[in-house]
């Protein structure tokens, strides 16, 4: 079952469950979840690899960084893919998971953001590639509402998050063993 917005204030004032919400989100949210904002933009080079045991992403470079009370605006190539990081961060408890969705304003504009599953138990800002699908450049805010969060109990026992991404890890540093 997706909870409601009294329910996620309620969880948000007393288990933190989202950390740094705009005061949009903590007053007057649409809909049966929160929308989330950009809080920067990586720039990714190399090659990667993904082994049964080893894994190893490309090299990331910061190009942009929200900062409050200040407006950064970004062009976003075509045809190029990017991570992004959250302003907000989670904490998601046993109980919990949640699912992250594009607002549709980006995918009427072309772009789109690869998102999926928060695990319960993931605590930290959340990392997602996006990407512009046009021809031409595609300029945002950084700090503007970019998906929506929407959460889920989880019904019978299931098992926390215990990956190494935990906290909102951007990338490997080296080839690593995968836990």
């Amino acid at each position: 079952m997706v909870l409601g917005i009294e329910e996620l204030h309620r969880l948000v004032k007393e288990n933190n469950l989202v950390e740094g919400l705009s005061k949009r989100e903590l007053e007057n949210p649409e809909g049966a979840g929160f929308d989330l904002r950009i809080g920067g933009l990586y720039e990714m080079s190399g090659g990667g690899f993904l082994g049964v045991e080893k894994r190893e992403t490309p090299e990331v470079k910061l190009i942009a960084e929200y900062k409050e009370g200040e407006t950064k605006t970004v062009a976003l190539q075509p045809h190029t893919y990017y991570l992004m990081r959250t302003v907000e961060k989670v904490n998601l408890p046993e109980s919990l998971l949640a699912i992250m969705t594009p607002r549709s304003t980006l995918f009427r504009s072309g772009i789109y953001i690869f998102g999926g599953q928060v695990a319960p138990g993931y605590s930290g800002e959340l990392y997602l590639g996006i990407y512009n699908f046009r021809d031409a450049k595609f300029e945002m805010e950084m700090g503007s509402r970019v998906l929506h969060i929407m959460f889920f109990e989880v019904k019978g026992k299931g098992n926390m998050y215990r990956g190494q991404w935990q906290g909102g890890r951007v990338a490997t540093n080296e080839r690593e063993t995968q836990v």
